[in-house]
């Protein structure tokens, strides 16, 4: 909105004597500036907006009185008690402050829009989950068949979508010190490997998968590494840096051709969505860290999740947000494996065996004794390692 404004007054005001006291006005064509002043709007809307928020959420007692199935004996249960009341649906802040601050600073398009539509409607599933728990008190919640009904329905129309878009992503490679060969790939049905430079050719089928697979998963990953003061969020800004960093490179055809990463008109616009994430992200942490004034629940676990796997599809760098989020791919696969093998092992001996202690994976560590706060920091360690692994894929191939 600010940048169609601020070309409208430059047109308005050219060949007057205005031209030259608005020329800062062309500070606004650069997405350098526009992703930062969306990053300090979307922080400042947060400090805002938060305590706002949450004397409404308190108010409403739309609070986490529900049993959580994390209660179990000893000090763990006493923790986890103690923080039964705190406000949830924090979510709202963090998509509020992100929507607004991407449509005030973003020139719109259609990786924007498609990226903004999908924060929303995983937003709007997230409140609708936390909701129906805060009215059943029971932790229950959609049915998790809902869920992922609603989540594959929005990842196939992303995919089929993208694979009839006519855009796609441009690969410049060096044939000689003068020629150049550009190398045209779509962002469905062709793939980029990370630590292998050129596109694989997998078919439509293979790749709406994959798309499913990114943005779904994705998705509830995020929602399941929310279960700790601060975790979730902190995790989700390291990532939102890489792809800020990546998303910038794939909009940005010099620094593409330099990488030989692929070049995806338009997808620069992506990095103010990016850095309107971070700000959000940074404000909602300011309540979110320990002790927490508020959850994000999956309100903002969901969309955020959700969102990563996305802007991963629409920059041609799925596989990349594997390597990045490996915190939220641990703490999903955790799950997955703790729940097939209880299965499993209840189905041959008639007893249900754990392969953790308890999942997801940051509960693991609480009841091997870990405080909350060293789970925390940990976890941010290992997602910093994550993230530089990530960056590095952009040289070495």
């Amino acid at each position: 909105m600010l940048f169609w404004l601020s070309q409208w007054i430059l047109d308005w005001a050219h060949g007057s004597d205005w031209e030259s006291r608005l020329s800062f006005l062309r500070l606004f064509r650069y997405i350098t500036v526009r992703a930062a002043g969306a990053a300090i709007t979307a922080l400042i809307l947060s400090w805002w907006l938060g305590p706002k928020i949450i004397r409404w959420l308190k108010h409403l007692k739309f609070g986490q009185e529900y049993a959580d199935r994390a209660e179990e004996a000893g000090d763990f249960k006493a923790r986890v008690l103690s923080k039964k009341g705190t406000p949830t649906m924090g979510g709202i802040l963090i998509v509020m402050a992100l929507l607004i601050s991407t449509m005030l600073w973003t020139q719109w398009n259609a990786q924007v829009e498609l990226t903004m539509l999908s924060v929303l409607v995983l937003a709007g599933l997230g409140f609708y989950d936390d909701y129906a728990k805060i009215l059943k008190q029971s932790g229950g919640g959609t049915p998790p068949r809902v869920k992922l009904i609603v989540q594959f329905s929005l990842a196939a129309f992303v995919g089929i979508y993208l694979w009839n878009l006519p855009a796609r992503s441009e690969l410049i490679l060096p044939k000689s010190k003068s020629a150049f060969e550009i190398i045209h790939s779509n962002l469905v049905s062709d793939l980029m490997l990370p630590f292998y430079k050129y596109p694989i050719h997998v078919g439509v089928v293979i790749g709406v998968l994959v798309v499913l697979l990114a943005i779904v998963g994705s998705s509830n990953a995020v929602n399941l590494t929310d279960g700790l003061d601060g975790l979730a969020i902190g995790c989700t800004l390291i990532v939102g840096f890489v792809f800020l960093f990546f998303t910038y490179v794939a909009g940005n055809v010099k620094a593409a051709e330099y990488l030989q990463i692929p070049y995806v008109p338009g997808a620069g616009e992506l990095t103010v969505f990016c850095a309107a994430l971070i700000g959000a992200g940074l404000g909602f942490l300011w309540f979110n860290c320990h002790p927490a004034q508020v959850f994000m629940g999956d309100t903002g676990s969901l969309a955020l999740g959700g969102a990563f796997g996305i802007v991963a599809v629409l920059i041609h760098q799925p596989f990349v947000l594997v390597i990045a989020g490996g915190v939220f791919v641990a703490e999903a696969v955790s799950v997955i494996l703790q729940k097939s093998w209880f299965k499993f092992t209840r189905l041959k001996t008639g007893t249900g065996q754990r392969i953790f202690l308890m999942a997801p994976l940051h509960h693991h560590f609480e009841k091997k004794g870990w405080y909350e706060s060293q789970v925390v920091m940990r976890f941010y360690i290992l997602c910093v390692l994550c993230a530089v692994v990530a960056l590095a894929t952009l040289k070495l191939r």
